[in-house]
């Protein structure tokens, strides 16, 4: 896929040091951006990748998939619990909790 920047570049994973929720986190400003629509998220950054794991690379609109479109987040901590479920779900987090 041709990403609108290099997924390792300082505008995605930073050289492979952020993955997942940390790549898609800091395209936020916590004090300027919310209340902050799923619908708007996609819109701006839609197309651009996110590093999941050391080998797979997706984008924030597969991710966004598992993300209700009508969505209006709040707060930095409702997003980042609705990007988690969308991770989890979407088969997209790489470590898995065995339970008993």
């Amino acid at each position: 896929m041709d990403w609108p920047h290099d997924p390792d570049g300082e505008e995605g994973s930073e050289g492979r040091r952020k993955y997942g929720h940390a790549v898609l986190a800091k395209k936020i400003d916590e004090s300027e951006d919310f209340p902050l629509s799923a619908e708007e998220y996609l819109e701006a950054y839609g197309d651009h990748p996110v590093r999941i794991d050391y080998d797979r690379v997706v984008s924030v609109a597969d991710i966004f998939e598992y993300v209700d479109e009508d969505a209006v987040f709040e707060d930095f901590p409702e997003f980042h619990r609705a990007v988690g479920e969308a991770l989890r779900e979407g088969d997209y987090w790489p470590y898995r909790l065995e339970s008993a």
